[in-house]
């Protein structure tokens, strides 16, 4: 099983799935989710409205049309609302819910955004911290999953993951 960060465009990667970092209407957004749609054509819209909505800490999985990605996951983290609001479980719940959909569907490899840390205003190394720690407590419980790639937009972002422990 490997874990890794490179600092890569997420819609880039030929996995078996990518995770969007979504909003509960699973509406095309700005940031890593805007981009996503983009590089999936119009039909990824469509398949979205079919399975939304999704309740933050959950996620929900639809093909992944013209991207290299086989599927995408649809993964609704929380807004920042300064630590006290839950975020830090429900952050950890979409990572969980992403794994346990590629577990479902027999999934190999998944690439993560930095879930919830852009407009959602999550603190970045908080951020990375709970979706490492969640991802090794994941993937230690078995399943088809073997590969994982945090996909950085920034230097910084890469860095947040060293940090962690997880190499580029």
């Amino acid at each position: 099983m490997g874990i890794s960060a490179q600092l890569v465009d997420i819609t880039t990667l030929k996995v078996d799935a990518i995770v969007n970092a979504a909003n509960e209407q699973l509406a095309r957004g700005g940031g890593v989710c805007g981009a996503i749609h983009a590089a999936a054509g119009p039909e990824l819209a469509r398949a979205c409205a079919s399975v939304a909505p999704c309740p933050t800490g959950e996620a929900r999985i639809t093909s992944g049309f013209k991207l290299p990605a086989r599927f995408v996951i649809h993964a609704v983290g929380p807004i920042w609302r300064g630590g006290g609001a839950g975020e830090a479980e429900l952050l950890a719940s979409a990572y969980k819910d992403s794994l346990e959909v590629a577990r479902t569907e027999g999934l190999r490899s998944v690439a993560f955004p930095a879930i919830s840390t852009g407009i959602y205003g999550y603190p970045l190394q908080e951020a990375t911290r709970v979706a490492v720690r969640t991802v090794r407590e994941e993937l230690s419980r078995g399943g088809s999953v073997r590969e994982i790639i945090f996909a950085c937009f920034s230097q910084e972002a890469l860095g947040a993951y060293a940090a962690e422990g997880i190499a580029a």
